[in-house]
Order: C-alpha cells, then structure tokens, then sequence
C-alpha cells in the first residue's frame, strides 16, 4: 500500500517536481497565447532598470571592478525592481493516498505521483493566471496584486512619464471612428521613433467592444465585409482603422483585468535595442538549492510533516517581473462621448 516513504524517492525532489511542473500541458490566457512577451530567466532578484525620455532599459551585469558599459553625458535615471515572488501550497494528507491500491502493473510510486502531478496542475494554473494578470498590468503600465487594488508597480509613476489616452468619441454616431483610430496609430508610432512592429491590437472590456461594434460607421463598414466574416464571433478579433479589436474576456473573481468601458491598445512584434517590448523576468525560487542559478518559470518542491508524517506540503512558485520597455507606445481609449 502506498505510504509517505515514497515521498523520499528521487522522483519527488525539488529537480524532478520542477522539471514535471515545467512540463506539464500549458493552458494560456490570451497573453500568453499571443506569444507578446519575451522570456528570460536571471540569476538575481532584482532587475535594474534605466529611463530615459518614457525608455525602460535593462541594465546588465558587469564584473565587480570591472569597467562597465558608458552611456555617456546624456543624463538617465535608474532603479531596481525587486522582482514579485508567487507561491502557493497543497497538502496531500496521508489519507488521501491510503487504501489506493496499485492496479496491473502500477506501482506505488506512479499511483502516488499521478496525485502529486493532479496537484501541481491545479497549483500551475493558479500560478499560471496570475502571470497573466501581471502581464495585463505592465501593458497597462500599473501592475497590481492579487486584490486589484494594492499597486506592486506603476511605471508611470516610477519613471515620471504620463500615459496616453484617445478619447474614441462612440457615443456619437457621427464620429469618424476610422480617423480616431489612425490618430491613436500615430501616437503609438511616435512613441516607437525608429522601431518597427509587426501590427496594432486593442484588448476591450465588453462595454467598449459593444460600443465600438455598435457604431454606425463601423456597422456600415461589416456592409461590405465578406460573408463568413460577418458569421464569425467579432469579440475573437476583427480588424478595423489599421488594429486588431478583441473583447478581452479576462477576469478572477470580482477582479476584472480590464476597466468597463475602457481599451488598450498595443504594438506587437516590437524589437527594442533592449529585446522585446513587452518581457517577462524569472527571478531564482527562494530556495538553497536554485540560489544564484538561472530563474525558471515555475518551481514545486515537497516538504514532509517531520514531527508525524501525517501530510506532505506540496509548494509551487513562479519569480515573475513583467514589463513594457515603453509604458507611452500603450494608448489608453475609452469611449464616452464628447
């Protein structure tokens, strides 16, 4: 009959947890569907990061005594992030694995380690959606915790520069939507300078979406738009004025990740002289054996209940930093009218 001795097997030590956590089946949000943020690990838990005229650059290492890179007489502000660390638990108690007997050719172990691989997928996805509403926050340029209140970061205010807004005007059916949006490519744009993109999105709350779908001259516009377009489901994404409009469905609880009545609007496919616009940084897991190693997404690791050997704690945790190398290239729109 399975007992907690199995936890002292190989299979269930901080490598292996991490390695099955890493590897199990991945359930994106939006985000990360659309692949916008580029992924590295560090091996320290804090970013340093440089602003210069709205500009987040990553600053590297350099080696103590060492002479490091100039940047000249142009004067630039710096200041370290202390990346967030996300953890969460499951204890496996020992009745939960009692009485379970191996069945054909299953042994123990692998009876044991289908709860423990049950456990880290729920602990995953939580962790998972989490990243995703870290993600959401860095677009918009205010990161916030888990309540939606209490800010961990708000790069505008970090870096003193002001957020872009456009005023969409879609309460007024005489509005030239098509114009507002070209405005609001100009101002992304001229936030970019020299960098190219590869396309303009907009992520909605459903008010602004129906609003925006709503309006006469976009309603005019589906006239003359092929058949099987107009079958379609509009909230996955249409195209109109130059972006992509997709209602963003993104929510937990009574937190939703984007303001009712409000969009934002983004460039994708940009490649900054600092890598990708959009990037996420894992930090180490707070652990004596991951310390001073490259950060992984995601870390699992098992404690057994020394004084009884009643339980086993079961912990997951990611080291997320999530930003937008230029807060300024998101437009903020919303859509009351004049």
């Amino acid at each position: 009959m399975p007992t907690l001795d199995v936890f002292q097997n190989d299979a269930f030590s901080l490598i292996q947890l991490t390695a099955a956590i890493n590897k199990a089946p991945y359930k994106p949000a939006r985000i990360g569907q659309l692949g916008l943020f580029g992924e590295q690990g560090i091996t320290t838990t804090h970013v340093m990061v440089e602003e210069k005229d709205g500009l987040l650059t990553l600053v590297p290492t350099s080696p103590r005594g060492g002479v490091p890179d100039s940047i000249g007489d142009t004067a630039r502000r710096a200041r370290s992030f202390l990346v967030p660390h996300l953890a969460r638990r499951s204890k496996i108690m020992a009745d939960t694995i009692q009485g379970v007997r191996a069945f054909g050719s299953e042994t123990e172990l692998e009876v044991v380690q289908r709860v423990v691989d049950q456990r880290l997928a729920t602990l995953r996805a939580m962790l998972e959606v989490t990243l995703e509403y870290h993600r959401m926050g860095a677009i918009k340029g205010a990161i916030l915790d888990a309540d939606g209140t209490t800010p961990i970061y708000n790069l505008f205010a970090e870096f003193g520069v002001s957020q872009q807004t456009a005023n969409m005007v879609l309460q007024t059916s005489t509005t030239d939507v098509r114009a507002k949006c070209v405005a609001i490519i100009r101002q992304i744009e001229s936030e970019l300078g020299a960098a190219m993109y590869d396309g303009i999105r907009a992520f909605c709350s459903a008010s602004f979406f129906d609003a925006l779908v709503g309006h006469a001259e976009v309603k005019e516009t589906f006239k003359y738009q092929e058949s099987p377009i107009l079958r379609q489901d509009l909230r996955k994404g249409f195209q109109f004025g130059g972006i992509t409009w997709e209602e963003y469905r993104g929510s937990v609880g009574s937190v939703s990740f984007i303001e009712d009545g409000y969009a934002y609007v983004f460039p994708e496919g940009v490649q900054t002289e600092n890598g990708p616009l959009f990037q996420t940084n894992f930090a180490p897991g707070d652990y004596l054996e991951t310390a001073n190693t490259l950060g992984l997404p995601l870390y699992a690791k098992q404690a057994i209940d020394a004084q009884f050997q009643k339980f086993v704690d079961l912990e997951a945790q990611s080291n997320p930093l999530s930003l937008c190398l230029r807060p300024r290239a998101v437009v903020k729109a919303y859509s009351q009218g004049s």
